[in-house]
């Protein structure tokens, strides 16, 4: 991500840098991940209008680049250095292979996970059922004595999740690509923050101040949508939004730390940042083809309008083109 200190070498002149980059990194973050949890409830941005499908299929391009241009090749070209020294290592693609286990691990954590939370869901519907029947449906404003009543899901949930034959809310679903989702661009975020923090080269933290506060500005607006889909309460959704916003600083903070021992091109930082990069990319090229492209995008354009299948077109290439225009500098 941060390119080999050279002539530009200069620890005085980088330490401000680095501090700013802290700052404008943060607030980057903070306004990319706030925007979709804020903007709900305005009109343009609620989960059932035109507006909020325009910045998830936007959010599943950045997501989709972000795995494919950005993490995979830095993997391979950090492993392939990293076996440099042992000439007697076998040439084989580690990063492709640690991103296909990735992938597959992640196709696991999803069912699991999936599944854990549509028997709880379930489990904690039934025990309300039983404890009442015969409640007040706030959707109607009617009292049903025969009738069994949602109890404890808002209506919204129904709305654009099929509840019908007893299917799960569609929320409970958000709720497992969101903390996945969040899992596998946390891990790239602790490596920017990290590579950057150590780097020493004034010459290329400057331009990547901008071209990182971009990066995760777009990641960030790709998450806060799916966070706010799954309808945590509002602290769940502060601590993940902010656990997303500090990785990074966090990791040019870190990186200041240990900057005067650590070795950035080192065999080993090599080799466990290129792992960690294949992994970040398996999880996110999984979660943007499977779950947010294919289940979420293509699912909800179905039975959408010509102009709104179009506009959700036009910012799916729009996120995955800015995203991988972003790897020129960062």
């Amino acid at each position: 991500m941060v390119a080999g200190d050279g002539e530009c070498r200069d620890d005085e002149a980088a330490m401000p840098l680095k501090l700013a980059a802290i700052a404008a990194i943060l607030v980057a973050s903070i306004a990319g991940v706030a925007i979709p949890l804020a903007g709900r409830r305005r009109r343009f941005l609620r989960p059932d209008g035109g507006g909020f499908a325009f910045v998830k299929a936007f959010g599943a391009g950045v997501i989709l680049a972000t795995g494919f241009v950005h993490m995979l090749p830095e993997a391979a070209e950090s492993l392939a250095d990293a076996a440099m020294p042992a000439r007697e290592l076998p040439e084989f693609p580690f990063a492709g292979f640690a991103a296909m286990v990735a992938t597959l691990g992640t196709l696991v954590l999803d069912f699991v996970g999936t599944t854990f939370y549509e028997r709880e869901h379930g489990a904690e519907k039934g025990n309300q059922k039983e404890a009442r029947v015969g409640v007040w449906s706030s959707g109607s404003g009617e009292l049903d004595g025969n009738a069994m009543h949602t109890i404890g899901v808002p209506a919204h949930a129904t709305a654009h999740g099929e509840m019908g034959g007893g299917a799960v809310p569609s929320h409970v679903r958000h709720v497992v690509v969101s903390q996945i989702l969040e899992l596998g661009i946390v891990s790239h975020s602790v490596i920017i923050g990290l590579s950057l923090g150590v780097s020493q080269d004034p010459c290329t933290i400057g331009p990547l101040i901008v071209a990182l506060s971009f990066h995760q500005f777009f990641e960030g607006f790709a998450l806060g949508g799916y966070i706010s889909q799954a309808q945590f309460s509002s602290l769940k959704e502060t601590v993940m939004a902010c656990f997303f916003a500090l990785t990074t600083p966090a990791g040019i903070g870190v990186g200041l730390s240990v900057a005067s021992f650590y070795d950035p091109d080192s065999p080993t930082a090599m080799a466990v940042e290129g792992l960690l990069d294949s992994i970040s990319a398996g999880i996110l090229i999984y979660m943007a083809l499977v779950d947010l492209i294919a289940a979420d995008v293509l699912d909800r354009l179905k039975n959408s309008t010509i102009s709104l299948q179009v506009v959700s077109y036009v910012a799916l290439f729009s996120g995955a083109g800015l995203m991988s225009v972003l790897a020129l500098w960062a």
